[in-house]
């Protein structure tokens, strides 16, 4: 958050000069002691994040090769000579235990082509699929597997 303070100052200023990023670095000191002062923010989530940003990062690279995969799955279907396609709701219970990391799971998979979410309640997902072979090891993909690392990762170093 100090450095998107930073980078924000560094924005709207326009230009890169030794006193605006001097002037930047004491606004951006400032806004980050509001911050943690008046809404429960601390150098400890400050660095719990920064150390989720890399693993993230590789999240929505993986996201981006799943949603390319899904893409020329659902082209197969519209493009192949199959008459029928066999759409399907899939029910499953998540172990992530975050509501944000829930969200971020029903995301992923409404953003992949063929998927869309359904209902989210509680730890039970519900997701309608294009064809059955698109729901098969849903509630073991890789996303569920890259987000319970990150949770991991919150709970060895103090959960956000």
């Amino acid at each position: 958050m100090l450095l998107l303070f930073f980078l924000v100052w560094i924005i709207f200023n326009g230009a890169i000069t030794t006193e605006i990023c001097i002037f930047g670095v004491v606004v951006a000191f400032l806004m980050f002691g509001f911050v943690c002062k008046f809404m429960d923010y601390s150098w400890r989530k400050e660095k719990l994040l920064i150390q989720r940003s890399g693993y993230f990062l590789l999240y929505l690279g993986n996201l981006l090769i799943e949603i390319v995969r899904a893409n020329v799955s659902v082209c197969h279907f519209v493009l192949s000579d199959r008459d029928e396609i066999h759409p399907v709701m899939v029910s499953f219970h998540t172990t992530l235990k975050s509501g944000l990391a829930r969200v971020i799971l029903t995301n992923s998979i409404t953003l992949t082509p063929g998927t869309i979410t359904v209902s989210l309640q509680g730890d039970e997902v519900i997701v309608h699929c294009l064809d059955r072979s698109l729901a098969e090891g849903m509630e073991n993909s890789s996303f569920v597997k890259m987000l319970e690392h990150m949770e991991r990762i919150g709970e060895t170093n103090g959960n956000l």
